[in-house]
């Protein structure tokens, strides 16, 4: 019997209406569209603006979407894996509120946190329960609205972020596709490095953690930077190497979206060319979970079946890793 696979048989985005331009920055900051540019390769990001409104509501929309697409019933979902940062609230789980806004009962699941990794462990984790032969059809959601936790009085780090969601389903197969491979890693030193301060068991909300604007979240950028290349890059390396594909085996390199100088300096070290790495980061920043999966549906309708695609990530932890992934479907 052959190897029983996960694979991506559906995706489906949410990307608020409203458009933060670097010019509308500018005169909130001490900034121009020229500096962010230069510096991170940012033109504009989407905003999750009224009332009310979190990471779940952007969940349950792209889920919702992704459902109606796939002609699959709400009550058909086994499993629901959220990745996010930005949770509705400490519990119960994002999960569990996108599921029922989106009409799923009788599941289980939980939300992975990760920071900018997320996605990709939340996608091997759906992968392990798809192999048990248990799960048949698993709803993986990226999604974080990132500017319910920036300082927009801070030029290093409101210019980065943006909000958005992805959903995708994943299903069984015994063809050769799906997820392939995977290293995914964390190291806890670099904890102090990009992290949000208060919230937490450790440091819970009060006057003092507000005013002292410790619930929005801190980066060392220069250090983020270095160690992200380093590690983005070697993990990458090691996935090809390992699994005998080099750069013309390769349809498409999709890195987490946090910086274009990061993008840039991994698939120069990979010796990717730029026209087979999936750029989006000009048009929405850093979405945190769910910069790679709005790569992948941004260009899925020129994703072709058996195209072999290198995920990677570096996010807060730190956390960091590659998955070899072969495109499952031709989109109609």
């Amino acid at each position: 019997m052959n190897k029983i696979r996960a694979a991506i048989t559906g995706i489906e985005a949410f990307l608020p209406d409203y458009v933060l331009t670097n010019d509308e920055l500018s005169r909130m900051v001490d900034t121009s569209n020229e500096w962010i540019m230069q510096r991170v390769g940012i033109k504009e990001r989407r905003i999750l603006k009224g009332e009310g409104l979190a990471t779940s509501d952007m969940g349950a929309e792209a889920t919702k979407k992704l459902l109606s697409k796939m002609g699959v019933k709400p009550e058909e979902i086994d499993l629901v894996l959220v990745a996010t940062v930005t949770p509705d609230m400490a519990f119960p789980s994002t999960a569990c509120i996108i599921a029922e806004k989106s009409g799923i009962k009788n599941f289980w699941g939980f939300d992975v946190s990760a920071a900018c990794s997320g996605f990709l462990f939340t996608l091997q984790t759906a992968a392990h329960f798809i192999e048990s032969g248990k799960y048949k059809k698993v709803l993986l959601v990226a999604a974080d609205k990132m500017s319910s936790i920036t300082d927009y009085t801070d030029r290093s780090t409101c210019i980065l972020f943006g909000d958005a969601a992805v959903a995708m389903l994943l299903e069984p197969t015994t063809d050769e596709v799906g997820v392939m491979d995977y290293i995914l890693q964390a190291d806890g030193s670099g904890k102090d490095s990009l992290y949000l301060k208060a919230g937490g068991s450790l440091k819970p909300a009060s006057h003092a953690t507000v005013d002292a604007k410790e619930h929005f979240m801190y980066q060392d950028g220069k250090t983020v930077f270095k160690i992200a290349v380093s590690k983005m890059a070697d993990v990458s390396v090691a996935m090809m190497e390992k699994n005998h594909i080099n750069a013309d085996d390769l349809a498409w390199f999709v890195p987490h979206q946090a910086n274009l100088r990061i993008i840039d300096a991994v698939g120069r070290r990979m010796g990717i060319p730029k026209e087979k790495v999936m750029i989006n980061i000009e048009r929405y920043g850093n979405t945190t979970a769910a910069t790679i999966p709005l790569c992948l549906w941004e260009l899925e309708k020129s994703l072709k079946k058996d195209d072999k695609l290198i995920l990677s990530t570096f996010g807060g932890g730190y956390t960091w890793g590659s998955i070899y992934l072969k495109w499952a479907y031709n989109s109609k």
